[in-house]
């Protein structure tokens, strides 16, 4: 009966299954075990046991946190970027400070003055990280694959237009300018009150569409594939997701029909996963700062308030009892651990 349970459980993950149980090594008597060469030649490696599904499910950057993105590699083979210097810790300090008669003027961080930017992983920047969204598409349509990858016709904007009026014949060929996506994704933000951290979880969507159905974005489908991995991401991420008739008062010329539709295909190309570890997206907001840096989008600095002080140090002290509690049940497990260690068992003496 155990052996039927076991072979029920395997089966219902067929990506997890072990195709070749031949591999495993026949049982052995007692009087061939005793000996040592012939338990070392029928010794089976870690590295041949391990399931060589589970091993190239690996290589997808949006569901394991160890790969590289692929908008921060594609913005890194941009040959037209022109080098940035490299940045020391005093220039990491300054900051542009404002005044009121509208000059500005250098400011640097000291004991007295602290310029923090106002984003966190928890907390991300709604404008900046929109902005970060909008830099990686654009990587991603710029360095795209040259000889072209497949193309399907739900993202086509020529088969499924989004406005009324005629889709240009070389609506293909010309790359969109940065800016032209942020005006597009912006929009989208706006009108449906998207948060920043929807912003992240689209990008994640987007890249786990290009590796799953092995497509390319270009500037034929990158308003649909885009306008898919918000609709998406809105409805997973937030509590009050935003309908799809919504989308279709933003977009005026576009059916609830094709939206529906849309919806279904993106999730059918996704395999329907939508999920996104705590690690991944650490990953993509921290890979998103990076490119920010890289392309002299700075987030904006604002000097450290008293308030704010006085709650990172209640943070600060929180999580330092935390840490003290711990070490203590730390302490109290490993001292129980070596007083069982020394007990000694006597023999009892039976009158």
């Amino acid at each position: 009966m155990g052996g039927s349970l076991s072979s029920c459980c395997v089966s219902s993950s067929p990506k997890l299954r072990r195709k070749n149980h031949s591999r495993l090594e026949p049982y052995l008597p007692e009087s061939d075990l005793s000996r040592e060469d012939t338990v070392c030649s029928n010794l089976q490696h870690i590295s041949d046991r391990e399931n060589l599904d589970e091993l190239n499910l690996t290589s997808n950057p949006s569901d394991h946190p160890r790969d590289n993105t692929l908008f921060l590699s594609k913005s890194h083979n941009d040959v037209s970027v022109s080098v940035v210097p490299v940045r020391t810790v005093r220039d990491k300090r300054k900051s542009l400070y404002i005044n009121n008669n509208g000059t500005t003027r250098r400011k640097y961080s000291s004991c007295s003055t602290i310029f923090l930017d106002d984003n966190t992983v928890s907390r991300p920047h709604l404008k900046y990280t929109v902005k970060c969204l909008c830099l990686a598409i654009y990587y991603h349509i710029k360095n795209r694959d040259p000889d072209g990858a497949m193309r399907l016709e739900i993202f086509d904007e020529k088969l499924h237009p989004l406005t009324k009026h005629e889709v240009p014949m070389d609506y293909d060929k010309q790359d969109p300018e940065q800016k032209q996506i942020y005006r597009f994704v912006r929009t989208l933000f706006s009108a449906a009150q998207l948060t920043a951290e929807c912003a992240i979880v689209t990008l994640v969507y987007l890249e786990r569409l290009l590796t799953y159905a092995e497509i390319d974005i270009c500037p034929g489908n990158w308003k649909r594939i885009v306008l898919g991995a918000i609709l998406l991401a809105s409805k997973v991420w937030d509590d009050q997701a935003v309908w799809n008739v919504d989308y279709c008062q933003i977009l005026k010329d576009i059916t609830v029909e094709d939206m529906n539709e849309l919806e279904r295909h993106f999730l059918e190309l996704l395999q329907f996963n939508i999920n996104v570890p705590s690690s991944v997206y650490a990953k993509y907001y921290f890979d998103l700062r990076s490119l920010s840096e890289t392309n002299n989008l700075s987030y904006p600095l604002e000097p450290l308030s008293r308030d704010k002080a006085q709650k990172l140090e209640a943070i600060a002290r929180l999580c330092d009892d935390k840490y003290r509690e711990a070490r203590r049940a730390a302490r109290k497990r490993s001292a129980s651990v070596d007083n069982l260690c020394g007990i000694k068992w006597v023999p009892a003496i039976l009158s």
